[in-house]
């Protein structure tokens, strides 16, 4: 039995998917019971918990061969909430006696400070470890499913904003769904001892996306490109409270000094590319 929280979201659904695909018995793990239904279907137990209810959690867990875990970045949390929740999820894991827990952390991970929202991975990292429990650490790089946040301005006004001036630099762009089949190829095959895995993707710059979901769009994208200065005012502007957006500030500064970028040595190579993701997200955006 295997158990996967954060199951309604892309890679936790993905990665509960695969394991059910693979024919492994699963636990999904759902704040609502509402949302377990449609997972129970599909032949899952249902667990009804919250990140930050350790008991639940400590239940939901209990008697798992292996449990996939993240932690989510809140827009209204602040540093110490999101540390403290990192904290409840750690306890969980070592009250419940997993054996082998495999976590979605970040490329930068490693670093403690200066990453914006990724500290909280690096501290969540440490956390687990701390527990004696065998942990596979899967650092991700950027998300192709990102363009979500976009795809308002692309359709309705014909452009691609980008964070910066870098819009011609390649970085690898993994799909939810290859970091899903990782996650669950990883809790069937558990290591003997606690591992960093760093996700080697497909290439691409912003550029290359924007093109490419115009052409999903049927229509040309105008790539404009925000300055510096001007980042925490757009953030804001869309109502994402100050101090998040003064995170994704800090983040995005990361990414333009370099510093979020594989080191562990591992490498589990993906392979879905872009236009695949692109053509899956529009569908599905447009069916809203």
């Amino acid at each position: 039995m295997y158990t996967i929280t954060a199951v309604t979201g892309h890679v936790g659904g993905a990665t509960a998917r695969a394991l059910i695909a693979a024919g492994a018995d699963v636990r999904a793990v759902v704040r609502n019971p509402d949302t377990g239904a449609a997972w129970a279907e599909r032949g899952a137990e249902v667990a009804v918990a919250d990140f930050t209810d350790q008991a639940a959690l400590t239940a939901a867990l209990s008697g798992s061969d292996g449990a996939f875990v993240m932690l989510p970045t809140i827009a209204t949390a602040s540093d110490a909430e999101h540390r403290e929740m990192a904290d409840s999820i750690a306890v969980a894991v070592a009250d419940s006696a997993v054996p082998h827990v495999v976590m979605l952390s970040s490329v930068g991970a490693d670093l403690p400070e200066g990453t914006g929202p990724i500290r909280w991975l690096h501290h969540l990292e440490h956390r687990l470890n701390a527990t004696g429990v065998i942990v596979t650490a899967i650092r991700s790089p950027h998300f192709q499913e990102k363009v979500e946040t976009v795809l308002p301005a692309a359709i309705s006004d014909g452009v691609y904003p980008v964070f910066g001036d870098l819009a011609d630099i390649g970085i690898p762009m993994v799909a939810t769904c290859d970091v899903g089949v990782a996650a669950a190829e990883f809790l069937m095959s558990p290591p003997a001892a606690s591992q960093v895995i760093d996700l080697d993707a497909p290439t691409y710059s912003e550029a290359d996306v924007a093109r490419q979901l115009g052409t999903v769009l049927g229509r040309d994208l105008h790539v404009v490109p925000i300055p510096r200065a001007d980042w925490l005012d757009t953030l804001t502007a869309t109502g994402m409270p100050t101090t998040m957006a003064a995170e994704l500030v800090e983040l995005f500064d990361a990414g333009h000094r370099g510093d979020l970028r594989p080191r562990s040595g591992h490498l589990h190579r993906c392979t879905t590319p872009l236009d695949d993701t692109l053509c899956h997200l529009v569908e599905s955006y447009k069916e809203r």
